[in-house]
Parts: C-alpha cells; structure tokens; sequence
C-alpha cells in the first residue's frame, strides 16, 4: 500500500466545510465508542450499523458519506481492538482503554464521496458537506494507477494547511544487486549510530535546534487571551514549528534508512524497547528527539522494498561483551572505549555493533556472497546449496 500526499487549495469557506466534516467524524467516532461501552457484545459490524442510526438521528451527521461513517466507526473499532489483544496478550501496565477524542484532524473516505478530475489535478467531494472541487498539489503522479486502485482518500488538516492523502493498492518492489555486505547497527545519543565497521552517523538533534523558537512560540500563545483571535494564530505558529521538527526528522530516517539497506545485504539492529527507555527522566527528551523507532521502521520497510535481511537482535550486553573474546567488561555511560584485558580496544559503540552482527549471523547460519540471492520478490528465503542452514529471520 502507497500513500500519495498532495496540498489542498481552495477557498475559505471550503476550509470551513472540510473542518465540519472532520468534526462529524470525531462526532461518530466517539457515539460509536460510547455505544460499544453501554452495550455487551458490540461488534465491528454492529458499529457499522449504528452509524447508519447516526445518520437518521443527526442531520448534520447524514451529510457526511455513508462509507465515510463508517470509517469513523471503524477507528472506534480499531482502538477497541488494540485493547482486547493488549489484555489477551497480559500486557504490563496499562491496556490501553479507547478514550474519546478530543481533536481529530482528518476525515477518511473510501470508494465513494469523491471524483478524481480528468488530469488527476483535483478532487471533487461529493458528499453533502459542500466542499466541492479541490486543486491538487504536489509531485506525485496518480495517472500511473487505476481509479480502483485507489482504496481511501483522506483529507487532513495540519499547522500549514490541509492535505489530501491517497492510500493506492500497489506492492512496491525494487531491482537491487547483491553487495556481499553485512552490517551490524548500534544507535546512541552521542552519534545516532554506529556501523560495524566503525563509521558513525552524527546525531542531528532537531529537537534541541528547535527548542529556542519552540519556547519563543509558547510564549507568545501563554501571553494572548484564551480563545481570541490572536491566541488561535499563536497556536498556529506554534504548531509549524513542531510540524517542521518532525518533518525533518522522518526526511531524515528515510535518507539514512534507504543508504543502509542498499550498502548491505544483511542488516542487523537492536531490538529496543523505547517505551522502557525513555522512563529514564534526565534522557527521555534527547531519547524522543533521535528517533531510534522511525529509523527501525523505515529500515524494515526498505528492507522489503529491497529484498535485504533486516533482523533485530536482544541488546542486552551488546555494549559489555568483548567482541574479541565475548568477556564481560562493564563500564558506565560516561566511558566510551571498550578496552578488554585480551588487548581489545575498540570505540564502544563500534564492540557494540560488531556484538550485534555477529548474534544476527549467529541467529541466521551461514550468510555467503550469494547465499542471499535466493531471496524472492516477497521476501521469504529459500535454500539453494545443499547442507546449508535454513535462514531463520525473513524480511521484515
């Protein structure tokens, strides 16, 4: 599935019909969700019904598109589900009851509420809420695919104005040579990562560059009157330069993600907890600000794109054990050479890195110049030579 994103322009009072749609879905949502909570035994399909009741019962909730409803009704659902499988599985902690939303910012459709234009440059909503034509733009081309290629149009309201996202039916693959090359990846705060071969990746911190127009951006809306006018353009000023934080952060997962997977055939990574991590206070903000999980997520989604090995390793000793020797040699943060009593000294995230591959090769059997070329389109291993161990870890 791709997700094609154009910029929405239109007039004014489009703007305004686009935000009562994406409040009547907030609407639905959240009457879905209290039916599933007043109710025994509600299923997806029952919510599905109750938004057509919605729609009898609420007028303004009838101009909405009837597939539109239900997609309101299935993130209800969705939430739900997500907290029956966190109490099948006896998660820890909380289970993540559904609460209700506060301020959703988009609106989806599928097959019906909407008309592409013959050049594929604008989009019409046809739907009651009066949106109307909306221009289209951005560098994506949707003349490739076919009009039943494409299963959902959302449109999203942002700080910097409103989008239109197409989610396009189409399993993307593309043609790379075998390099003969493994990697083992190990993140830090110090350099955001390190190879092993002991190349490292500076940490681009945007957060911290970041903080002082943050802080001068908070400012001025703590300064202004709740719900004036002035109040709601500080909050939107606020609100670009955190959009333009994490815009610069996901640019640059999937710049440095995509130059990993086609410099190696077998990539090798820690299997972080994040969420346990940052409960460490006084590292919590420069932890969030790296990024460690998009980085991850776009390595494996490249690593499919690709046909490489893409395989998460236990980090637990990766930065204690020798990787000459494999003796525990503990040291604090604040020390950042590995030196072994075996004569070992290595710069502590590159021992790390090399720990990580060699648990991964470890994990997989042998992995030979061309013992990954019998990796398919969809990414499953097959066995080539005789006597050679069956690879254990697919593509993510």
């Amino acid at each position: 599935m791709l997700i094609f994103e154009f910029k929405v322009k239109a007039k004014s009072i489009q703007y305004s019909a686009i935000d009562e749609a994406i409040r009547t879905a907030q609407f639905i949502r959240n009457k879905c969700l209290r039916f599933w909570i007043d109710n025994e035994k509600v299923s997806k399909y029952d919510l599905n019904k109750y938004s057509a009741v919605l729609a009898s019962e609420f007028s303004f909730a009838d101009k909405l598109n009837s597939m539109a409803r239900q997609s309101s009704a299935e993130r209800a659902w969705s939430a739900i589900s997500r907290f029956y499988d966190n109490c099948k599985k006896n998660r820890a902690g909380l289970k993540g009851y559904p609460k209700f939303q506060k301020n959703n910012r988009s609106v989806e459709y599928k097959t019906t509420g909407w008309k592409l234009a013959e050049n594929r440059k604008a989009i019409t909503m046809t739907d009651k809420n009066g949106i109307g034509k909306l221009k289209l733009c951005g560098a994506r081309d949707l003349n490739f695919y076919q009009l039943e290629q494409i299963k959902r149009v959302r449109l999203v309201r942002r700080a910097d104005g409103y989008y239109a996202q197409f989610a396009i039916s189409v399993e993307r693959t593309e043609v790379s040579t075998a390099t003969g090359n493994t990697l083992g990846l190990d993140v830090g705060l110090e350099s955001f990562c390190t190879d092993s071969n002991g190349h490292k990746i500076q940490n681009p911190r945007f957060y911290r560059l970041g903080e002082i127009k943050m802080k001068r951006a908070q400012k001025l809306v703590s300064r202004k009157i709740k719900r004036s006018s002035n109040r709601n353009k500080a909050r939107v000023k606020l609100g670009k330069v955190h959009l333009k934080i994490s815009r610069q952060r996901k640019d640059f997962a999937i710049k440095l993600a995509r130059c990993v997977i086609q410099s190696s055939d077998l990539i090798a990574y820690e299997d972080l907890r994040i969420k346990n991590l940052v409960k460490n206070h006084c590292l919590a903000k420069s932890i969030n600000d790296a990024g460690w999980y998009q980085f991850r997520l776009w390595l494996e989604y490249f690593g499919k794109v690709f046909g490489r090995i893409t395989i998460a390793v236990n980090p637990a000793y990766t930065s204690a054990e020798c990787s000459d020797c494999g003796m525990i040699v503990k040291k604090s943060l604040s020390t950042r050479t590995h030196v072994c009593q075996c004569g070992c000294v290595l710069d502590r995230d590159e021992n790390a890195a090399v720990n990580i591959l060699t648990r991964a090769i470890g994990r997989t059997g042998h992995v030979g110049t061309l013992g990954l070329d019998s990796i398919n389109a969809s990414g499953e291993t097959t066995t080539t030579l005789v006597d050679e161990n069956l690879l254990e870890q697919v593509v993510s």
